[in-house]
């Protein structure tokens, strides 16, 4: 796959500024796509947009096929009249209160639902039934498993009864019947929300905006997709994991990190072509332009962890078929623009099989400076291809300020230095965000992706997720305020000069 020079801006959708407690769809979207427009951007990163439970994290979500439905914007309900009093209530303007979220919002969209039911055209009824249809493979598993998780309190499915976890057909005939206004509920839910990500999509590619996003590798247990497919997973009798994902002792844990996700019985994906991949990737291919597969690594070899296990300490790695994996991708839906999220533990064997299949891998800055000049993730050591993604951080990293001010003396000299050869100045602490981003510009890396906290300056206080931690993460909201005409220009006279400025056409 090829990518032009480009650069491009990480912002998950619920830091998005506005009244209703959380990014939304909405006109604060669209301003944000005409500021990276007007700053030269080619792309906006977003991470997995799936709806979230305990931990609010969009990397364990209920579904890997649905929308979030807190990212709906309710203004559109309110024009459409399926919405009447609805005030976005007492939030927070610079962080996501997930608490009060949960306890306001789905309310409202239970409101906004019965006014659809009352008051929409029969053209819509009938583009929702449409819908219905289409996505009937995954969305009649999602909404029964969303109106069931509320009939039994937001209990695990593992919790409901015997007939239910077996999903034993008449049960399920029975579920549905009874809770059918329910189901209908959730299914409106990813209609909408199907509307308005199309809606915003098209909005970005009109200014020549490519959407990159974020496709985990693993599924969370409790979820419509392992209840739907238990024999796709590896579960005892009961349907709890037997073993789980995570990642031995690395830079951001000592202990390593215990996901918790269930692992794929491959032989039995394998066995039948790979169907419900093949699925997902389609699915994903509907919602971005450029799909990042995170922690790649997993599809050569994962490490699995007994379930029993506390920590990710006692594990050991199991290959997996991912050379069959993306081949089949490839017979069936050509040459996927996928990106290889290779950070970790990178062996030639996972390099082999990124590089065979010609995919994009990614680079951060933050893991430049330490070691020795070998270091993959200094510039310089960059493929002479340019075939990567660089980033000054990502999404589990502290911002560049945070970083800086928290990094070991040996790596503040060795980016002094190297910032010294390029040319680049570092005065002053707080000028290192903008240092980091010039060194990703001028790096042979075909596409440079800056978190926006790094373009703000901001620090550590701002930061999206802080891994092995289970919660107070996913909150940050940047504010309408901070987008200004200045840093715009600053963006686009440094994209300029290292040849990254955007054309701005439409994309097709």
């Amino acid at each position: 796959m090829d990518l032009e020079r480009s650069f491009g801006i990480l912002l998950h959708p619920t830091s998005l500024p506005g009244p209703w407690g959380i990014g939304t769809l909405g006109d604060e979207a669209r301003l944000f796509l005409d500021w990276i427009s007007a700053s030269g951007a080619r792309w906006w990163q977003v991470l997995p947009l799936g709806p979230t439970g305990y931990g609010d994290s969009p990397y364990q979500s209920f579904s890997a096929f649905a929308g979030n439905p807190y990212l709906l914007d309710p203004e559109v309900f309110l024009a459409r009249g399926w919405l009447s009093g609805g005030a976005p209530g007492a939030f927070p303007e610079d962080r996501v209160d997930y608490g009060l979220l949960y306890a306001t919002r789905w309310p409202l969209l239970r409101r906004a639902y019965a006014g659809f039911l009352g008051r929409a055209t029969r053209r819509e009824k009938r583009k929702l039934a449409w819908f219905a249809q289409a996505e009937g493979e995954w969305l009649s598993d999602y909404a029964l498993f969303m109106a069931l998780k509320n009939e039994h309190g937001g209990a695990p499915w593992t919790a409901w009864p015997r007939e239910l976890r077996a999903r034993e057909p008449e049960a399920l005939r029975a579920a549905r019947g009874t809770l059918r206004e329910e189901v209908g509920f959730h299914a409106w839910t990813q209609w909408a929300f199907a509307r308005q990500w199309g809606g915003l999509r098209a909005y970005a590619a009109e200014r020549g905006i490519g959407i990159l996003g974020d496709m985990p590798i693993f599924v969370s247990h409790d979820s419509a997709d392992v209840w739907a497919h238990p024999e796709l997973f590896h579960l005892d009798p009961e349907g709890n994991p037997t073993v789980v994902a995570g990642v031995p002792p690395d830079y951001f844990s000592a202990t390593g990190q215990r996901w918790g996700n269930p692992l794929y019985r491959w032989e039995v994906h394998e066995r039948d072509g790979f169907s419900w991949w093949l699925a997902r990737v389609r699915h994903a291919l509907q919602l971005f332009d450029l799909v990042r597969l995170d922690h790649f690594r997993g599809l050569q070899a994962y490490w699995e962890i007994p379930a029993e296990e506390p920590t990710a300490v006692r594990g050991r790695w199991v290959e997996a078929p991912g050379r069959a994996l993306l081949q089949r991708i490839r017979e069936e839906l050509g040459d996927v623009p996928i990106v290889a999220e290779d950070l970790g533990v990178i062996t030639p064997e996972v390099e082999a099989l990124r590089d065979g299949f010609g995919l994009p891998g990614m680079r951060v800055l933050q893991f430049a400076f330490a070691g020795g000049d070998d270091n993959p993730h200094l510039p310089r050591n960059f493929p002479d291809h340019g075939r990567v993604l660089v980033y000054t951080g990502t999404h589990d990293n502290d911002t560049a300020l945070g970083w800086y001010r928290s990094t070991p003396p040996e790596e503040r000299e060795r980016l002094a230095s190297c910032l010294a050869q390029e040319g680049i100045p570092l005065r002053r602490e707080g000028d290192v965000p903008w240092a980091l981003i010039e060194l990703a510009f001028r790096s042979r890396a075909r596409l440079a992706v800056i978190p926006l906290q790094d373009v703000l300056g901001l620090g550590p206080e701002t930061r999206m997720n802080r891994p092995a931690q289970p919660s107070g993460n996913w909150a940050w909201r940047y504010r309408t305020s901070d987008l200004t005409e200045e840093l715009a220009h600053q963006l686009r006279a440094l994209a300029e000069r290292t040849g990254r400025l955007a054309r701005g056409e439409p994309l097709r």
